[in-house]
């Protein structure tokens, strides 16, 4: 990542995304249409962030992220390398939502190397996912994916594993393969 007042030759911002002075984004990086980017979030090298993206102040995304179009990444993220994010998922970071509430804090949240978040799933605050783990499209996750896991469903639950490439490698729901 380069110094916040300089962008990186490679990163391309289109004219209609906001990038705050102050974020970082590294080599390679593609910002598209209404996207925002806020002061002190990170985004690492050759990622996407798509159309109507808002990243928040000091979110931290990895290197090679895809984040489709309409996502919203609220401070508290964390998106390691190689996490594919669809459209419309959102990440919360308040476990107790109000209006005004002078004691909130943000409950942060851990999305590890190479998982992915189908369309329309929504993060609740507080979660990791594991590395490589799938999330299904409009699935609701409310507690920890485990490492290689595949759940789906309003509260999510497991319904098998899933090797690197994303291809289910067993449906037993509780007990991982020994090898993926």
């Amino acid at each position: 990542m380069n110094e916040p007042s300089a962008l990186p030759d490679t990163v391309f911002v289109h004219p209609s995304a906001e990038v705050d002075e102050g974020a970082r984004i590294g080599d390679g990086t593609k910002v598209w249409h209404l996207a925002h980017v806020r002061s002190t979030a990170q985004v690492g090298a050759n990622c996407v962030i798509g159309r109507n993206v808002y990243v928040d102040a000091n979110v931290v995304v990895g290197d090679l992220v895809k984040i489709q179009n309409n996502v919203s990444v609220y401070q508290g993220v964390t998106i390691e390398d190689e996490v594919f994010v669809g459209p419309c998922a959102v990440f919360t970071n308040d476990l107790r939502p109000r209006a005004q509430n002078p004691d909130w804090q943000i409950t942060p949240t851990m999305v590890r190397k190479g998982a992915s978040i189908g369309a329309n799933a929504t993060i609740v605050c507080g979660v990791e996912i594991g590395e490589y783990a799938m999330i299904a499209a409009g699935s609701v996750v409310t507690r920890d994916v485990r490492p290689h896991q595949l759940v789906a469903g309003n509260p999510a639950r497991p319904l098998g594993w899933v090797d690197a490439s994303g291809q289910v490698v067993s449906r037993d729901k509780e007990n991982p393969p020994q090898e993926r």
